[in-house]
């Protein structure tokens, strides 16, 4: 009876997590973390010194869902968690929703799900900061890129960003991503469901939106090795073309997982965002400035090094003209 009550508490989407986490890790145990959560009836949400979540932009509550941004030109909104994650291990269960009146490739933008350092500071990506450290999780709605072929929009990716790098826009982020899948998200008249799952420092995102009842999988990257006492949160954005972006809710669940001596031992504290023996195609580190006392040394040591190599050569020019001098008479 008690585990039919769990059933019935977490609903059929909270069952498909728990058959999945039991057939991909039979030594994991789950708690539904409230402060990182967001449902309903969203108590928890505003300016209130209690409130756990804060709105920021044109994002507003509903009694069924948090809108991020309406079906209207040029909107930009988010929601954010004041409570930093020091989880090792956990899953965030995402419900939303997206529809509006544009036909296939004139909607847009979609929206962001977040785990960053850095929270309610929005800027172009997705209603939210570039630059930033910790991880993006996209749903993107419309090709930027022209003549884009190998991909079917709505697409979804992940990025990891230690602070340095761009997400480019044109091309639809795929210079710095992970991976990703298409994801036909829009219009639809049942429930949709992204899953991100980070594990034993792997991370993997799987969506369940045909309605029925199934994860499939959409990302799966090992070696990614995010900070503990991150922001969660979610964002979106509208331009010239605009969609209805809602979640429904957000449920963060701390797993605990058992770990080999070896697994501990090597599961060290991060510090810095970080995907092992991943080369991203066309980034570069930005080179750092060189200060003005560097450049001041630099330029000192090379007169330096060459007045004495001009005092060198004289010394043995007059010692060759000597030696010449004596060889005559």
């Amino acid at each position: 009876m008690a585990a039919v009550a769990r059933w019935w508490r977490v609903g059929l989407p909270g069952l498909l997590v728990l058959l999945l986490r039991g057939a991909r890790a039979e030594q994991t145990e789950e708690h539904l973390k409230r402060e990182h959560s967001l449902t309903k009836p969203y108590q928890g949400v505003g300016s209130s010194s209690s409130s756990l979540w804060d709105l920021m932009g044109n994002a507003m509550v509903t009694t069924q869902y948090v809108r991020l941004t309406p079906d209207m030109q040029s909107k930009q909104g988010a929601v954010w968690n004041r409570v930093p994650c020091y989880l090792r291990d956990w899953e965030m269960q995402v419900h939303f929703k997206i529809h509006g009146q544009g036909k296939k490739n004139l909607n847009g933008d979609g929206f962001a799900i977040w785990y960053t350092k850095d929270r309610m500071q929005p800027g172009p990506v997705f209603g939210s900061k570039d630059h930033f450290l910790g991880l993006g999780v996209f749903v993107d709605t419309y090709p930027n890129e022209e003549k884009q072929q190998e991909r079917v929009f709505p697409y979804i990716s992940a990025m990891v960003n230690n602070g340095s790098l761009t997400y480019d826009h044109d091309r639809d982020g795929r210079p710095t991503e992970l991976g990703g899948c298409t994801a036909m998200v829009r219009n639809l008249n049942h429930d949709t469901f992204l899953v991100i799952r980070y594990v034993k420092r792997r991370l993997t995102i799987m969506i369940d939106i045909d309605g029925k009842h199934e994860w499939r999988d959409c990302i799966d990257m090992p070696g990614v090795h995010l900070p503990r006492g991150y922001f969660f949160g979610t964002s979106s954005v509208t331009g010239d073309l605009s969609d209805n972006h809602d979640i429904i809710s957000l449920k963060l669940y701390q797993l605990t997982v058992e770990r080999s001596p070896e697994e501990e031992k090597r599961d060290k504290e991060v510090f810095l965002p970080v995907v092992d023996n991943m080369k991203l195609p066309g980034v570069e580190a930005p080179l750092e400035p060189m200060s003005g006392l560097a450049l001041f040394l630099i330029v000192f040591f090379s007169l330096v090094a060459l007045v004495f190599a001009i005092v060198i050569g004289v010394i043995v020019y007059n010692k060759w003209q000597e030696q010449s001098r004596k060889r005559f008479y």
